[in-house]
């Protein structure tokens, strides 16, 4: 899963230094949809966090039956629901990017760019479904596999699509979403092939399914939604800032997200693949293996996180000049690399807690606990940060907002593993 996740947000790191290339309006156009985007993104790691929970504890339980009726329900309602979304926010697309600071030459070019862009977040929402019913069996080869091929087929096409070749012009901006949507449009193509061969879904029973499983459901995925939303909103009050700032500062911003992304590679990698394995400890009762998966996952998080975080900060000159062409561009990424990247250690601490709370049972505590991270730590400190210090202010300030949320995520998990219950008070 961590060789999958790299791929995947390395392309889109990439994807954001091929449009830097264009220029820097493209670039800030670009980063003005990263809020919505998330927006997609949050809705559908929700439900698929739920799913993978209510199989994998089926599966634990002994229930394969009931387990390819969930596999059947998660695709059809997740495939209508993130369809729903994405022309929802079509048609309100004016009045949202004006709310988040676009000036109108910025929302033209977003014009072109978010319509093929959606029709690429409702594949890849399709695909990560997908992965989410593979991952919940207990195969994480075939969705990292996949993501490989989708991110590979795209840095071959964002090139061809965004600048031309020979006689043939680029599409710019809006190439890059084409590109995202061709090469998740294959991917899909042969992960479905790949499930037909799997025995992991069933057409019949499904409303009586419906009807048992609708409100376990809910139970999860509605805090974890609420849990996967908390993020977008918080971005795009976070970039409601940063564009106070100037127009170089949110293209920095934009450039200083797709790394934070691909630095968290490990820690989102683990969100995925844990659960699962929680979800199965769940079922199966075995609370002693959950407490010992816990402090293992934490103990890599912080080692890995807090290492790379440094050895990045150290480089961050030339990682800004690698991503960035605009001199004034670099130099904010660069501040921004240097603070915000070895604070990671501690967001990907709360990161864990919150995916094994929507695991164990507990999805109010992680919904809470997204919560305080974003809006009690994270927000006021980048506020004050920016209010005290410009962009370095506002760098020092988001930094110490993840350090004081990874420290409090750390206190609820340890009152958690210390409970002598055998089962969460919020399962039922």
């Amino acid at each position: 899963m961590a060789i999958g996740v790299l791929a995947l947000l390395g392309f889109q790191l990439v994807d954001s230094a091929f449009i830097a290339r264009l220029g820097t309006a493209p670039l800030a156009a670009q980063s003005f949809t990263f809020p919505l985007s998330f927006l997609v993104i949050g809705i559908q790691v929700g439900m698929g966090i739920a799913i993978a929970a209510l199989i994998s504890r089926a599966l634990g339980a002994g229930e394969a039956a009931r387990a390819r009726r969930l596999g059947s329900l998660v695709l059809l309602v997740g495939t209508v629901t993130i369809a729903l979304l994405a022309l929802l926010l079509w048609a309100v697309q004016a009045p949202l990017f004006g709310l988040l600071g676009a000036d109108a030459a910025s929302r033209a070019l977003i014009r072109d760019y978010w319509g093929p862009q959606l029709v690429a977040a409702w594949l890849g929402a399709v695909l990560y479904f997908g992965y989410s019913l593979f991952r919940a069996h207990g195969d994480t080869w075939l969705p990292g596999k996949m993501m490989v091929i989708t991110s590979l087929l795209n840095l071959l096409l964002d090139p061809l699509l965004i600048f031309g070749i020979g006689p043939w012009a680029g599409l710019g901006l809006p190439g890059a979403a084409w590109a995202t949507t061709i090469a998740f449009a294959i991917g899909l193509a042969l992960l479905a092939q790949r499930l037909r061969d799997k025995a992991w879904l069933a057409v019949e029973g499904l409303a009586a399914e419906l009807g048992r499983s609708l409100a376990p459901f809910l139970g999860i995925a509605g805090p974890a939604m609420i849990s996967q939303l908390m993020p977008p909103l918080a971005a795009m009050l976070a970039i409601s800032v940063v564009a106070s700032l100037g127009e170089p500062q949110v293209a920095a911003w934009g450039l200083a997200s797709r790394l934070e992304t691909l630095s968290l590679m490990v820690v989102l990698a683990m969100t995925m693949s844990l659960p699962p394995w929680l979800g199965r400890c769940y079922g199966a009762g075995d609370w002693a293996q959950v407490h010992r998966l816990m402090r293992l996952a934490l103990r890599v998080v912080v080692a890995w996180q807090l290492s790379l975080g440094v050895i990045m900060a150290l480089a961050s000159p030339w990682l800004a000049l690698a991503l960035s062409g605009n001199p004034e561009v670099r130099d904010d990424l660069a501040i921004l690399i240097r603070f915000l990247l070895p604070s990671y250690a501690a967001l990907g601490v709360c990161m864990i807690v919150v995916s094994a709370g929507n695991a164990l049972g507990w999805p109010l505590r992680a919904m809470l606990m997204s919560g305080a991270r974003l809006f009690l730590f994270y927000l006021p400190c980048l506020w004050l940060g920016a209010w005290l210090g410009d962009l370095v202010g506002l760098a020092v300030g988001a930094a110490i907002g993840n350090l004081l949320a990874g420290l409090a995520a750390w206190q609820v998990l340890r009152r958690i593993l210390a409970s002598p219950r055998r089962q969460p008070a919020e399962a039922s």
